[in-house]
């Protein structure tokens, strides 16, 4: 272990910024509608403290799947149809692709939580038959209401809570989770204004800190192993002290910040809908 990191309010990680460890606890009981999802959290963990000896630690960061958040909230709803489902949780479609053997199309859209992604973030799996999962209403809630019960039970002043969900990616095989919710967490380290390390200066690198520490959870969570909960340690330095907790830097932006829109998404569209979009364009221009 080499010396300790700088810290952005003055303070030093206690680790060295070099070192990462994560742990996934067993024992998180099937959560229901109506559960306090904070008591589950934190008997888990407490739990795990008293069988490892290693309680949750100042600038630890909480990572939890939104399932188990939905399904504490009461998303889960019934829906003989998952394809009217994802219809209603559509804002926007970004691309349609047909399949065979009468499967649905498969629908690349925009959620009302403005996050692009296949099927709207409806869930089927793990729910009862004839239900499906609706992703949290407001994700950085959940994790600012969960980030404030593990603080207050544990004692801890600087504690990061991030909710994750699975996503696939443009130009990539296979699925990652990302933060859709977070609290008490610097989402992003914007390196920009700053150099490396041959002393050029950096104008464009913005590290998504938050989506990653989602990834880096699945891996020691699973997807098919009933553990919903993990533990991150060594990235206090991006775990603010509680200088506010009314939306102030100790809460910090949230994950919705992540969400690129507007001018800056330059895949707003799939090849059909520009093109369509495009010819709608061309016929409604007047002639010349």
């Amino acid at each position: 272990m080499t010396g300790a990191a700088a810290l952005p309010d003055g303070g030093t990680d206690v680790l060295d910024g070099a070192r990462l460890t994560l742990w996934a606890p067993p024992g998180l009981p099937e959560v229901r509608p109506g559960d306090d999802l904070g008591v589950l959290v934190g008997d888990l963990l407490a739990a795990d403290a008293r069988r490892t000896g290693d309680p949750l630690a100042e600038g630890d960061v909480v990572v939890v799947t939104s399932k188990v958040v939905s399904k504490a909230e009461g998303r889960v709803v019934r829906a003989a149809d998952r394809e009217q489902a994802i219809t209603d949780e559509t804002v926007r479609v970004v691309a349609t692709r047909e399949r065979p053997d009468g499967q649905p199309p498969l629908r690349i859209v925009e959620n009302r939580l403005g996050l692009v992604m296949a099927a709207a973030g409806v869930d089927a799996s793990n729910t009862p038959d004839g239900t499906v999962l609706l992703l949290p209403e407001d994700p950085d809630a959940s994790a600012r209401g969960l980030r404030e019960v593990l603080r207050a039970r544990f004692g801890l002043d600087r504690l990061g809570v991030v909710v994750t969900d699975t996503a696939g990616r443009p130009w990539r095989d296979g699925v990652t989770d990302i933060a859709i919710g977070a609290a008490g967490l610097r989402v992003v380290d914007d390196l920009r204004g700053g150099v490396d390390s041959h002393g050029r200066a950096l104008s464009a690198t913005v590290t998504a800190v938050a989506d990653e520490i989602a990834a880096a959870s699945e891996l020691v969570r699973g997807k098919a192993t009933g553990r919903a909960v993990a533990v991150v340690r060594g990235l206090a330095r991006y775990v603010p002290g509680a200088a506010s907790d009314d939306g102030g830097a100790a809460v910090g932006p949230g994950a919705r910040s992540l969400v690129r829109t507007g001018p800056d998404d330059l895949f707003r569209e799939g090849a059909a809908e520009a093109y369509a979009r495009g010819f709608a364009d061309g016929r409604a221009a007047p002639s010349r």
